[in-house]
């Protein structure tokens, strides 16, 4: 019977099922095992680990699973205690909760940042009380520019996904590139926002010739924020027939396609492709015509997971914390959604 260190070091070797180890440090000119807060925590000893999880936003569903995954794993590895924190939006809190986690002794750390602009502050203050900090979905970077060890997602990759899916509904649909609008919507100063919308307008450009206009649409990453900024941009745009929906997120997408709807749109004018699917189902399962059309499935659950075995890996048995862990995404929509595992909420 294998061990729970076996189990480690076995998950350190292949990551956690469906997630591929991407070693970025060739690229980056840092040493293998380079970046920021590699320290060795606490529980090196052979003892009982703690891990605090500090999320941003954590009662959206994708964090909620997000938490499960990691307290799954830390079960099944035995002996690990992971404590999660909701900071919602506050990067104030984030660092209080931090400065906490750190009086207290944990052994690692593993954060869903508020905002990345705390990145120094967090490394550095991780660094100092020589406890290996982890990067969760969000991207961190110390004073230097060197990147935190991360586990989540391709944003590029993710945007390029969408934006093929909803180019090829487009297509099928046989709009008009006068009379349809793209919006892209999301938290515009967050770098994987950025770089999930601009994914999805790129790959839709290059499958669609002429393209229509695209209208960014910022907001707090929320559906309800979502839902009401969208208001402006439909009242000022009463002459298009046609609108397709992007979003960083499965909530603003969702919150967009519920304006248009409620603003009198059909759903047969409605392309709205979501980022998670855990909302986007919910019209499915309900059997409701919906401008929803489909959704790019993203695990919340196997991100925790992997963050966690990562570091419980490297203090337990000190194998150095992967410089990326890249989740795997697939496409999903009304007909397969169920199959293919996603949880609606």
């Amino acid at each position: 019977m294998k061990t729970s260190t076996d189990k480690a070091r076995a998950r350190a070797a292949v990551g956690a099922v469906g997630l591929v180890l991407a070693l970025a440090a060739c690229s980056s000119g840092q040493e293998q095992g380079g970046g920021a807060a590699q320290a060795a925590g606490g529980g090196s000893d052979g003892g009982p680990i703690e891990i605090v999880y500090l999320q941003k936003q954590g009662d959206q569903q994708y964090f909620v699973d997000q938490a499960d995954g990691a307290k799954a794993a830390a079960a099944e590895l035995g002996d690990v205690t992971v404590t999660v924190v909701n900071l919602g939006t506050d990067s104030n809190k984030a660092i209080s909760e931090l400065d906490a986690a750190i009086a207290r002794g944990v052994d690692g750390i593993i954060m869903v940042a508020p905002d990345q602009a705390i990145g120094p502050q967090v490394i550095e203050k991780a660094e100092a009380a020589g406890i290996p900090l982890l990067a969760s979905d969000d991207s961190l970077e110390d004073a230097d520019g060197a990147p935190a060890p991360f586990v989540g997602f391709n944003g590029t990759a993710m945007g390029n996904s969408v934006g093929e899916k909803a180019a090829e509904l487009y297509t099928d649909a046989g709009w008009d590139a006068g009379a349809t609008r793209i919006i892209a919507t999301g938290k515009m100063d967050l770098s994987v926002c950025v770089q999930r919308l601009d994914g999805a307008t790129e790959s839709f450009g290059a499958a669609v010739d002429p393209m229509p206009e695209v209208i960014e649409l910022g907001n707090d990453n929320s559906a309800t924020d979502a839902m009401n900024r969208a208001g402006a941009v439909i009242t000022a745009n009463q002459d298009v027939d046609n609108w397709v929906v992007v979003g960083c997120n499965d909530e603003t997408e969702t919150g967009v396609v519920t304006a248009l709807q409620n603003a009198g749109i059909s759903p047969d004018n409605i392309i709205g492709v979501g980022l998670g699917a855990y909302l986007t189902c919910k019209d499915w399962s309900a059997g409701q015509e919906t401008g929803n059309k489909a959704a790019l499935f993203i695990s919340g659950r196997d991100v925790g997971a992997a963050a966690v075995d990562a570091m419980v890996a490297q203090i337990r048995d000190g194998v150095v914390l992967p410089p990326e862990t890249i989740a795997d995404t697939h496409m999903v929509d009304a007909s397969n959604w169920e199959a293919e595992g996603v949880v609606c909420t």
